[in-house]
């Protein structure tokens, strides 16, 4: 990065790769940084005091609500139950300041028998062929592709 005429390198007080840093972007990042924790959980127990984390799960499980993603369903007694655990991750920026706290609940699969507990597993993976296929169609109708 060049330097204005008149100063050198060593009169620039921080990283000179991470850029300007604004007024603006500064008072934005101290106003989110209050309501984010810097611990990161092993455990729900860990959890429970902390007003930031219990945010994060009460968005998670308003995402299962909002987006309509499960529904109770009666017990057969020769299911076996699947189990749910919490996993809690900080969220970086580019510049390693934590932004977000994000809490996941995960299905614990591992518990699952085939053909008791489900039928088929399905993964979306486009092969190879789809793709090319795809392309070629784009081509010949004149598609712009991004």
């Amino acid at each position: 990065m060049a330097t204005p005429k008149g100063l050198s390198k060593d009169k620039i007080i921080g990283d000179i790769d991470k850029g300007v840093s604004t007024i603006r972007k500064l008072n934005n990042f101290c106003e989110h940084v209050a309501f984010v924790s810097q611990v990161e959980p092993k455990n729900v127990n860990d959890v429970l005091n902390d007003s930031s984390w219990i945010i994060a799960m009460q968005d998670e499980l308003n995402q299962f609500t909002r987006n309509d993603v499960w529904s109770l369903v009666p017990r057969i007694n020769y299911m076996n139950i699947i189990g749910t655990k919490w996993v809690f991750r900080n969220k970086m920026d580019e510049y390693g300041n934590i932004f977000r706290n994000k809490a996941r609940l995960v299905a614990k699969g591992y518990n699952q028998e085939e053909r008791i507990d489900f039928d088929e597993t399905y993964a979306p993976v486009a092969r190879l062929k789809v793709v090319r296929l795809l392309l070629a169609h784009a081509c010949m109708c004149n598609f712009k592709l991004f």
